[in-house]
């Protein structure tokens, strides 16, 4: 088994949408908010980040007005169980996974109770089931994944990954695995050797060109199972 670890949602950078997505980190639940999309996506497969708000309301955290008129790049979508990339890191999905490898999400979360430090954790997973681009998927089906919600360019080579039913999904407990150390956020360091490390020096979590490979998966998702947390087939 081989194993990649992937940062996505919202987060400060423009790109990310200037924002954090809330977590009670007493009790690991959060809402999972997903970056800004900004490429054309067909009729009525749009995601507006106000769908949000009444799971937003539960941590007593507003949408910010930037993003009330947007629409998310909800990628990965837990509800349908994909995950999309294109580009350098498309070419290392396919480079280092195949059927049955891993596929690990964590995101940098606000604390609701107004904590100054982010919260890195552990948010959802895929089993690899597939791989597909997501010009190929039929036109009834598009709404599964960001990607194929695009209006895609001629010849594009986005690429959707398909997870494993009852093994893949959001986690209905998020797990906290960073804290700030030496100038930047990283995974603890007694995570990292109850995970059998990863292939970045000292855990560093920031966004990378290079996703992070888990060095012992199998080791991984028995820490995993152990964490007091579920998988669900939804977003939020």
């Amino acid at each position: 088994m081989n194993g990649l670890l992937v940062r996505v949602g919202a987060d400060l950078s423009q790109g990310g949408g200037s924002w954090n997505g809330p977590v009670n980190e007493a009790t690991g639940e959060f809402v999972y908010v997903a970056i800004p999309e900004n490429s054309p996506v067909h009729a009525g497969m749009e995601k507006p980040y106000s769908a949000l708000m009444p799971d937003l309301a539960r941590f007593g955290v507003r949408l910010p007005a930037h993003l009330q008129m947007r629409h998310m790049h909800l990628d990965p979508d837990f509800e349908y169980l994909t995950y999309g990339d294109q580009g350098e890191r498309a070419r290392q999905l396919q480079a280092n996974l195949g059927i049955g490898d891993l596929i690990v999400f964590y995101a940098g979360l606000a604390d609701a109770g107004g904590a100054a430090r982010l919260v890195y954790a552990l948010i959802g997973l895929l089993l690899v089931k597939e791989f597909i681009l997501a010009a190929d998927i039929p036109a009834q089906d598009r709404n599964i994944n960001a990607h194929s919600r695009r209006v895609l360019a001629l010849g594009a080579k986005d690429l959707i990954v398909r997870g494993q039913p009852a093994v893949s999904g959001r986690l209905t407990r998020c797990v906290p695995i960073g804290e700030y150390r030496d100038r930047a956020y990283r995974v603890r360091k007694f995570v990292l050797e109850e995970w059998g490390g990863i292939s970045v020096r000292d855990g560093y979590l920031q966004r990378s060109a290079r996703l992070p490979r888990l060095l012992d998966p199998a080791r991984f998702m028995h820490w995993l199972e152990n964490q007091e947390t579920s998988l669900i087939q939804a977003n939020n």
